[in-house]
């Protein structure tokens, strides 16, 4: 009877202690207590994080939008400036500036990853500095493009001016973005660990919310939309291409 009693006693006491064990999660062997899980930021967000190189490129596709609007209304203003309300124009511009200017390129790509790209040379070395005069460049023009909108009526007098300026920013801003995103970004990516990418992406995000609040990308996508809404844009059917004329 005694060896039972002792027998019972030993197997709650192991029981205890690996409850125990369990409750504290383990312990290493300096003694110091370690979780079985240890939780991975956004693991359970749909679609996963947003890295620093996927947030660049979808801030592109916003300013891809606004270069939209900018070449369709360049078109519109050619065929009837007089019935064209300059309040949409105005709206992008000042979109441009805020979210492209102000924040993507001086906080992000002039602060940070044009200087990485420069300092690790290669081929891509040489393109900042041109990046940099174009972004001036496109201050200048959207300076232009917010005074010229700021009245009621667009005049046939400036239009033609007008359209050949948002024509240009078009074409500069197209070649710009392409080689941002397939020469630029690839490059900067390479001058990082996965965790140091990881870390800017945390750095990006806080420069955003410090910018814009909470939801910066999502409302500057939600003005974008309303924009080409007001200018019967939003459907982007109508933009399919006809079918090519038979071979001959």
């Amino acid at each position: 009877m005694e060896l039972k009693r002792r027998a019972l006693l030993a197997g709650i006491g192991s029981v205890g202690a690996g409850l125990v064990l369990v409750g504290c999660g383990g312990a290493n062997k300096t003694g110091e207590s370690q979780s079985q899980t240890p939780p991975h930021k956004d693991e359970d967000a749909k679609g996963g994080e947003v890295t620093a190189t996927e947030d660049l490129m979808r801030e592109h596709g916003v300013l891809r939008r606004a270069l939209f609007v900018y070449s369709e209304t360049a078109a519109k203003l050619r065929a009837n400036a007089s019935a064209f309300a300059p309040d949409a124009l105005q709206k992008t511009a000042s979109l441009f500036r805020a979210f492209g200017e102000e924040y993507h390129e001086k906080k992000l790509e002039e602060a940070y990853i044009f200087p990485a790209v420069k300092q690790a040379g290669g081929a891509a070395a040489a393109l900042p500095d041109v990046l940099v005069a174009q972004h001036q460049r496109g201050r200048e023009i959207t300076d232009y493009i917010i005074s010229v909108t700021r009245g009621a009526k667009l005049g046939a007098a400036n239009a033609e001016e007008l359209a050949r300026a948002l024509d240009a920013f078009v074409r500069m801003y197209r070649a710009h973005a392409a080689r941002e995103d397939t020469i630029i970004f690839p490059a900067w990516k390479q001058t990082m660990t996965a965790k140091q990418l990881d870390e800017m992406g945390d750095k990006f995000e806080e420069i955003e919310k410090g910018q814009f609040g909470e939801d910066g990308y999502e409302d500057a996508v939600k003005q974008i939309g309303d924009i080409e809404g007001a200018l019967g844009l939003a459907d982007i059917s109508q933009f399919t291409a006809p079918p090519p004329p038979a071979a001959k």
